[in-house]
């Protein structure tokens, strides 16, 4: 084992949450948001299941086998995904969106710095937020 290369490796937990929200930005027309966004931007908003992916990258310890104890990933899931998100009107209940349109691309951004601040650093690696079975976002913190 001494000397050998360190192996890094790559987790993946899939999360499931229910939200909704409406497509509008303060920033554009009431016309203009019809037009952009369609149907999403009725005012009475339409819901998702979104399905969440949150890969974390890492080496592989060598005494414990794993890249971080998946019983801990699950705990950062809970705080940072299900508590905020699961069941809430997005542009209502969450403060960040109160100024960010609750597009896919920003609610993975969203994901990522919740993320981020529970995790060790330079351990997450990947959100995929999958709004619908064809609609996916991936989002790697760029």
């Amino acid at each position: 084992m001494d000397g050998a290369p360190d192996r890094v490796g790559y987790i993946t937990r899939l999360q499931s949450f229910s939200a909704c929200h409406r497509l509008h930005s303060n920033h554009l027309s009431d016309e203009e948001n019809r037009r952009v966004f369609g149907k999403c931007n009725n005012p009475n908003g339409h819901g998702h299941n979104y399905k969440v992916e949150v890969t974390v990258r890492g080496k592989i310890d060598r005494k414990t086998g794993m890249v971080m104890n998946l019983t801990d990933l699950k705990h950062y899931i809970e705080e940072a995904i299900m508590k905020p998100l699961d069941h809430k009107n997005l542009d209502k209940d969450v403060p960040y969106f109160a100024d960010v349109v609750s597009t896919t691309e920003n609610l993975a951004v969203f994901i990522w710095d919740s993320m981020a601040k529970l995790l060790p650093t330079n351990l997450l690696y990947e959100i995929k937020v999958h709004e619908t079975d064809k609609n996916i976002v991936v989002y790697r913190g760029e």
